[in-house]
């Protein structure tokens, strides 16, 4: 983990994050303001993946560069483990294409981490460093 002022917060954050993606992939249909299926071929692909790469993007925040194959694998175990407990609810299904979903937007994660988004938070932390000192 990079050397944060606010780690305990960064990863308490980043666990709430997981949990309401969790939340939110097995949540009944009916609780969204749309019709997943019905609102057009791959749509639910798309939350996927943008629910990827934002995690991905998250994490990348907090740990340097040597750690991202970590980020990635973890977030790849995530989205079986979504996907198992997918399978367990009645009202859900389990796709392996979800997965695919999940590894584009992890690669895609990754890209805008090494493209200079990775430790974010630190940059941050100093900005809200300086901005305390200022004010």
């Amino acid at each position: 983990m990079l050397p944060l002022r606010y780690a305990r917060r960064w990863q308490a954050a980043g666990i709430g994050a997981l949990a309401l993606a969790l939340v939110a992939a097995l949540a009944p249909a009916i609780l969204f303001p749309f019709d997943v299926q019905r609102a057009g071929i791959g749509i639910d692909k798309w939350l996927h993946a943008l629910s990827f790469m934002f995690l991905t993007v998250w994490f990348s925040g907090q740990y340097a560069p040597r750690s991202y194959w970590r980020i990635a694998l973890g977030m790849l175990l995530f989205g079986l483990l979504i996907e198992v407990c997918q399978r367990m609810v009645a009202y859900r299904s389990a796709e392996a294409t979800d997965l695919v979903a999940d590894a584009i937007g992890i690669a895609l994660g990754l890209a805008i981490a090494f493209a200079g988004a990775g430790g974010w938070s630190l940059r941050v932390e100093g900005w809200l460093q300086a901005r305390s000192e200022a004010g």
